[in-house]
């Protein structure tokens, strides 16, 4: 035996270094790698020494490097937020298969988005419009070169963007997983809890069938736009059986989704593999196919206009997508829990997800259009491009996503006011009851605190506002069906609203350049994420939260850190028991989630030399009210009795993420240690005291969400777990033959 206690620290979402985490200038790696690794201070380890040693495990790089996580943050974050959704269903059993179908349905519907929308680039503005253009082309060398070729020639070559757009993604999307592999746990004595299967699931083969199935609908989707503009002076029977083929295979994959028990196996299934990889490789036979039927046909093109069937297209699918909103919201207000206080977010989590996955991709998807068609049509004012000339759907889908934008403030606005003066009225009471008797001097420093609790607890204020959002961009989606009857949204509102068209218009330009300006926002963001550290622990929360959870509706989603962080930390805490060794596991921020599904890993002989000391622990304030289905109190009080409720949480009323597990505890009266939930949460007054300390010219800081590990408060914390963990225990033999390692 090498150490009595490993005190093993896993760091929240800020990306704090291992050095930083152990509060030491100099670190070595003692298991892991890069990505994700165990550290300790750099000092020779005194044998049998009985002290306690710190240990970190740094995973703030497993989620995405910095370029990729940047990008994956603008462009793919609809496919993430559609990911997120069928994580937040409602724990019902009833609805449970019809939910995660209908979220996998919407899901696929943003890829055949992404893919109309690169088509609309490519197929409508350049090769049909563009290239058809003399005016265009002129001083465009990089274009003239297939200026005045044949319609099918244009076409046939440009589809070749939105089929590597396709590829591109489909590599993307299939990173190496040797290091997700390499640590897979033992599945024996673990918990049934759903939240276990993070640890345990292998999400692999789910990932690879609906990758298939997305690739097989994405050439399908380009090979209907292909087919359509082919068929607009009469479909030939080559065109017609291309057309039906290309119908099966849409309906294959709808159908496969439909599928929940049978695509959720979690097991490798050689027969389901195949038909999906089939499916597959006929959508790219079939796009081959396609391409060449266009090149070489020789009928005549209807040549004018806009491309052929592009904009029925595109509004069918936001019909579609407007039809599984409705009916995903029908299902969850259905078969929900008539409790209020049962199911947060009223049962309507996956709803407001996923309404806002496609008001987001409807956004992006045209403004990438209308930004191209505006640097393609260079005399044309913005506004008078977007009023003509392209398809009405997308001009529908500016116009709803800026309502959509505006409305959400225009309540926001009123809610936060209103809410203002009840969050200050709490903080009030709670800094009266914090510091009572202060000298006036410090009246500036108390009206801070206040200020920080109160805006703190506008996080819960924040859940009825996603609510009002997801709701607003539905409408938003659903008026974008109007684009069926070759309205535009200035003509229609000024013949039934009585507002003037040209404000429309002008609203409309506004709302574009309101999303490039949002688009550049979040690449902005995601470059000051690593470069500002207050920043990055702001921004390092939400992505985190959504790449908590491995990809289970969207395969282009980023790919999920706990598949490797979960299994990769039960092994070291298996092994360091297994050679004897106390483990006090301490988390903060999301690295407590990481440690929570930790905890349902272990083995009972293992969890017996286990504490768990959690702090800023989103647990109950975030996940149980985002995802009831896996963060229940059931679970929580699993996790706190598989430790023998050897738990402390930290919190403290300045934590806008962080907050109770179990319960507030604000009463004065001490802590009973009887073995129940209630021995816990621990409040920690923040900050520690409003004046300066003897010694001290300024008052201590507000921490807020930042980690613990220095403070008094958190050493007597751990002092206290410590004392608990090395009182003897029956608890069976220990784990034989570890894993090898340090």
């Amino acid at each position: 035996m090498c150490d009595d206690v490993v005190e093993l620290r896993v760091h929240g979402a800020a990306s704090a270094s291992a050095a930083q985490v152990l509060n030491v200038a100099q670190v070595e790696q003692v298991a892991g790698d890069r990505s994700g690794g165990f550290y300790r201070p750099h000092r020779p380890c005194s044998c049998g020494s009985g002290e306690r040693v710190t240990e970190a495990y740094h995973w703030g790089d497993l989620p995405a490097g910095s370029v990729v996580r940047t990008l994956t943050l603008v462009f793919l974050l609809p496919f993430m937020l559609a990911n997120l959704a069928i994580w937040m269903r409602p724990a019902s059993p009833g609805s449970d298969a019809m939910v995660r179908s209908l979220c996998r349905l919407l899901a696929l519907t943003l890829t055949v988005l992404y893919v109309l929308a690169f088509a609309g680039v490519t197929l409508d503005l350049i090769a049909w419009k563009c290239m058809g253009s003399p005016r265009c082309l002129a001083g465009r060398s990089w274009l003239s070169w297939l200026g005045g070729q044949p319609v099918g020639l244009r076409l046939a070559v440009l589809a070749v963007v939105p089929a590597a757009a396709i590829g591109l993604l489909w590599r993307a999307s299939t990173r190496p997983r040797k290091m997700f592999d390499a640590f897979r746990a033992p599945a024996d004595e673990v918990s049934e809890h759903r939240l276990s299967g993070i640890g345990q699931w292998d999400a692999g083969p789910l990932v690879g069938r609906l990758r298939s199935i997305h690739v097989a609908a994405a050439f399908a989707t380009l090979d209907v736009a292909l087919l359509a503009a082919r068929a607009a002076n009469g479909a030939s029977a080559s065109t017609i059986a291309l057309a039906v083929a290309t119908g099966t295979v849409l309906a294959s994959c709808v159908v496969l989704l439909c599928m929940p028990p049978l695509l959720d196996r979690a097991a490798s299934d050689q027969r389901l593999d195949r038909i999906t990889r089939t499916v597959r490789t006929v959508a790219v036979a079939l796009t081959i196919v396609v391409t060449v039927h266009v090149l070489a046909s020789p009928a005549p093109w209807h040549e004018g206009g806009g491309l052929p069937g592009y904009g029925a297209i595109l509004t069918s699918l936001f019909v579609a997508q407007t039809t599984l909103l409705t009916a995903l919201g029908a299902v969850l207000l259905w078969r929900r829990v008539r409790r209020r206080d049962a199911i947060p977010l009223l049962g309507l989590g996956a709803l407001v997800m996923a309404a806002s996955a496609v008001s987001l991709a409807v956004a992006v998807s045209a403004e990438l259009v209308y930004r191209v068609a505006d640097f393609l049509d260079r005399d044309a004012p913005t506004g008078a491009g977007l009023a003509s000339g392209l398809p009405p759907a997308f001009t529908w889908a500016i116009f709803g996503f800026l309502r959509t934008v505006l409305f959400t403030l225009v309540v926001a606005v009123p809610v936060i006011l209103i809410s203002r003066r009840r969050r200050l009225r709490a903080a009030a009471a709670i800094v009266a009851c914090d510091y009572p008797d202060r000298p006036p001097a410090a009246a500036t420093r108390l009206r801070q605190v206040q200020k920080a609790i109160a805006r703190a607890r506008f996080t819960e204020r924040l859940i009825p506002l996603a609510v009002v959002y997801a709701c607003l961009a539905g409408i938003g989606t659903a008026t974008t069906t109007l684009g069926l009857l070759e309205l535009m949204p200035s003509e229609s509102v000024q013949r039934y609203a009585r507002v003037p068209g040209d404000l429309i218009t002008f609203s409309i330009a506004f709302g574009s350049w309101g999303i490039a300006a949002i688009i550049l926002g979040l690449a902005l963001g995601g470059i000051f994420a690593y470069r500002t550290a207050e920043f990055r622990r702001h921004v390092g929360v939400l992505w985190d939260l959504g790449t908590f959870w491995p990809r289970a509706a969207h395969p282009f989603a980023p790919p999920c850190y706990a598949e490797r962080a979960v299994p990769e930390l039960t092994r070291r805490i298996t092994y360091l028991v297994g050679r004897g060794d106390l483990v006090l596991l301490t988390a903060h921020s999301h690295g407590s989630v990481l440690a929570a599904a930790t905890v349902l890993q272990l083995p009972p002989q293992v969890s017996s030399r286990v504490a768990l000391l959690t702090h800023g622990s989103p647990l109950s304030r975030l996940y149980a009210r985002l995802f009831p289905a896996f963060v229940d109190d059931e679970v929580l009080h699993e996790i706190g009795a598989r430790v023998d409720w050897r738990w402390v949480n930290l919190w403290r009323d300045t934590d806008s993420v962080g907050g109770w597990v179990f319960t507030a505890h604000r009463t004065a009266a001490p802590v009973t240690l009887d073995g129940t939930a209630a021995t816990v949460d621990r409040r920690l007054r923040d900050p520690a005291d409003v004046v300066p300390l003897p010694g001290d010219s300024v008052p201590p800081p507000i921490q807020g969400h930042r980690p613990r590990g220095s403070e008094q408060r958190y050493a007597d914390a751990a002092r206290e777990l410590i004392e608990r963990l090395r009182q003897p225990v029956d608890s069976g033999p220990l784990p034989d033959d570890p894993p090898t390692g340090q």
